[in-house]
């Protein structure tokens, strides 16, 4: 598989995951634990591999790269904290998921600076756009938890929910971007 596609593929993967988990993390849709839990846990999965994918398609070491390291490396954490459910007490699992939703906020900080220095403008406008509401729908997720974790249950899960939401118009924008300019690599002959 070829870099262009690997990048392509990752992002689709990590739409995909995002869409899954916001339908996961939405109370208003009357979903069961269980079926709340797999979708979120499965999201995660998809949106860790979807990165990883579009880390490794990488030409060379960029902030991009960086970006989608550190979102595979978030996403893993709270798939990991997740994991943990029901295994340790409730306190350390949330922690995990918080650290783990900073560290994708951070990821899409890291890849929308890279797009300022990008050599390809198809799809810039988009991948700016996306990876800016990725991280403020990672944000209010963390914050969301973080409220859950210190008692404030009054809006927590709306406030995770809408983050989800948020998160996930901005992948669907950023897996546009990442077609249009892996097209016009394609058609320049150069590989980022």
């Amino acid at each position: 598989m070829n870099n262009h596609l690997k990048e392509i593929i990752g992002y689709f993967l990590s739409t995909i995951g995002t869409i899954q988990a916001a339908i996961g993390n939405t109370p208003q849709l009357h979903l069961n634990e269980t079926q709340s839990y797999q979708l979120r846990l499965i999201g995660n999965v998809l949106q860790a591999s979807g990165s990883a994918l579009a880390a490794d398609g990488q030409g060379s070491v960029s902030l991009e790269k960086i970006g989608d390291e550190i979102q595979a490396t978030g996403n893993s954490t709270v798939f990991a904290g997740m994991l943990l459910y029901g295994c340790s007490d409730e306190e350390t699992e949330q922690r995990i998921v918080i650290a783990g939703t900073w560290m994708q906020a951070l990821g899409s900080f890291v890849g929308l600076a890279d797009e300022f220095f990008d050599s390809t403008e198809a799809g810039r406008a988009e991948n700016i756009v996306g990876n800016l509401l990725q991280g403020i729908g990672n944000s209010l997720q963390a914050i969301s938890t973080t409220q859950e974790l210190h008692g404030n249950n009054s809006e927590q899960g709306q406030i995770g929910a809408v983050g989800s939401w948020i998160q996930t118009a901005g992948s669907v924008i950023s897996l546009i971007g990442q077609i249009q300019e892996e097209a016009e690599e394609i058609r320049l002959g150069i590989n980022e």
